[in-house]
């Protein structure tokens, strides 16, 4: 007997939200021609979005717009392949990412359910560099099934990775503004959309320090130890905006009429050592990222011996279960531990280190490993040094571990899965 034809294997869908995208759909759509399926999602489009998704071979959902993480779990749950890659329209896959991602379809690690890709920003007509915080590597293909977006958030509702993601090569461009009309209105947006989800402090620091001291630090950071200052006028001005939205957020929620959380605010985050900003009275949290999975530990090391101390330390927290990276100014001598090296154990080259690994997935603890690394250490902002307390290299790795894990459980937030 002779069995009945098998479906097509679907390796990989597409997935994408759109509404009133006429313009940059068709783009978007025929980068995406190596995939197996197409996924449009539209909220409501009164242009011609919809008939150019279906003349593209796109398969088209319409669904009144629920929210950005709402609608992009729509679009997921509809895919039928093994992967997902999830694309807005005003972006385009290059075509070495392409090869890597048919690449790592091919071949998948094993234990690898996710993966990041550098995405590239054009401003005004310039691609940016450092002032656009590239590579800013974003999560966008993952295995179906295993990864949903979190929708109590109304912005910021990108998914966390629960494991240390494969990283593909080549960029992913966003056209980010062709218009300084277009820059401003996404700037103001945004900080709408923020400032609608944080609980007004009682503190006047609060304020202060949302609305001055941290666009301030912002801007500074991010001009001298990033170097955003490269990439001329249109760097400068995108990271203006920035910190000036992050000022508006705050000035938003301080000019609100009444006190309390506003409608859908988000549950605190009480994870330590990150960038967001926090009202002790209240233990809300703003800009900040929520962390899932296993502790991640980080450890610094500068020279020979430091290093082959933190690798082995590291390859034992390893075994135990834990995400691990050594940062470190020498080979590793062939350890299996995840590795990022610098040219030298200075501030500027850790922080740009330890900012990239920040990007990938949030790291919970950095570790010194050696005089040197300490010092190193305290000379890093609060953001890019997180600490469990008690967590060494000294320590006896199954304490660490389990160190770690109590540490990192207390500080989860109710939605954590």
């Amino acid at each position: 007997m002779s069995r009945p034809p098998q479906p097509p294997h679907r390796r990989i869908s597409a997935c994408l939200i759109v509404q009133d995208e006429q313009e940059h759909l068709p783009g978007a759509l025929d980068s995406l021609s190596f995939c197996d399926e197409v996924i449009v999602v539209d909220g409501g489009s009164t242009d011609r979005t919809v008939e150019l998704a279906h003349a593209a071979g796109a398969r088209v959902i319409e669904n009144p717009w629920p929210g950005f993480a709402a609608q992009r779990n729509l679009a997921v749950d509809a895919a039928t392949s093994e992967w997902v890659f999830e694309l807005d329209a005003d972006e385009r896959i290059s075509p070495r990412l392409r090869a890597s991602i048919l690449a790592l379809l091919a071949d998948p690690p094993e234990g690898v359910s996710i993966a990041v890709c550098p995405l590239r920003n054009r401003f005004l007509g310039r691609w940016l560099g450092a002032s656009a915080k590239y590579p800013a590597y974003r999560s966008r293909l993952f295995r179906q099934g295993v990864y949903r977006h979190d929708e109590s958030r109304e912005v910021h509702e990108g998914i966390e990775p629960r494991e240390r993601p494969a990283v593909l090569d080549g960029d992913l461009d966003h056209e980010l503004a062709t218009t300084l009309r277009e820059a401003l209105r996404d700037t103001w947006r945004y900080a709408r959309l923020e400032s609608a989800h944080i609980r007004r402090p009682h503190s006047p620091s609060a304020y202060l320090t949302g609305i001055v001291l941290r666009p301030a630090t912002k801007i500074a950071y991010r001009t001298i130890v990033d170097g955003g200052w490269r990439d001329g006028w249109q760097g400068i001005l995108k990271m203006v905006l920035d910190a000036g939205s992050d000022a508006l957020v705050w000035t938003r929620v301080l000019l609100r009429a009444g006190g309390g959380a506003p409608r859908g605010a988000q549950p605190p985050d009480n994870d330590t050592g990150r960038t967001e900003l926090r009202d002790s009275d209240t233990g809300r949290a703003h800009f900040g990222r929520r962390p899932t999975g296993p502790p991640k530990v980080v450890a610094l090391a500068g020279g020979a011996n430091a290093t082959v101390t933190a690798a082995s330390w590291l390859r034992a927290l390893d075994a135990e279960g834990l995400d691990v990276v050594l940062v470190s100014d020498q080979h590793n001598g062939g350890e299996e531990v995840p590795a990022r090296r610098v040219t030298h154990l200075w501030p500027l080259a850790t922080m740009r280190a330890l900012d990239i690994e920040m990007q990938l997935r949030t790291a919970h603890a950095v570790v010194p490993v050696g005089r040197r690394a300490e010092l190193i250490r305290h000379l890093l902002p609060g953001s890019l040094r997180p600490e469990i307390q008690g967590l060494e290299a000294s320590l006896d790795p199954a304490r660490a571990a389990q160190l770690a894990r109590t540490a990192v459980d207390g500080r989860r937030v109710p939605s954590d899965r």
